[in-house]
């Protein structure tokens, strides 16, 4: 299939808006000393996200009835929190998590 002009416009377009909407932020910050209730309250910003996400994966959503608790998932956090909890580092963290989910569906 051929990639129209428009469709490679369209790609790229994207791309510089998601790039700006990301990039736009810290140049904006850089410019101002933002007080320090401020800079406290979006410490926690990672954590929450990090917890909606984590959550949004626990769960398994059915329509017009309680969410059900996703297992392999379930299992695979338990190594997971701990090793966030002794290493407090991401890459760790990360990897411990990415090598226990492999193992639960591998055995699952």
């Amino acid at each position: 299939m051929a990639l129209s002009s428009y469709v490679l416009l369209v790609i790229l377009g994207s791309g510089l808006v998601t790039w700006l909407s990301r990039v736009i932020p810290f140049i904006l910050l850089k410019q101002f000393k933002l007080p320090k209730i401020i800079v406290n309250f979006l410490g926690f910003v990672p954590i929450c996200i990090m917890t909606a996400l984590w959550m949004e994966s626990l769960f398994i959503q059915h329509l017009g009835q309680f969410p059900s608790l996703n297992v392999p998932n379930a299992l695979a956090s338990i190594p997971t929190l701990i090793s966030a909890v002794i290493s407090k580092n991401l890459l760790i963290i990360v990897v411990v998590g990415v090598i226990s989910l492999g193992i639960v569906n591998l055995l699952v």
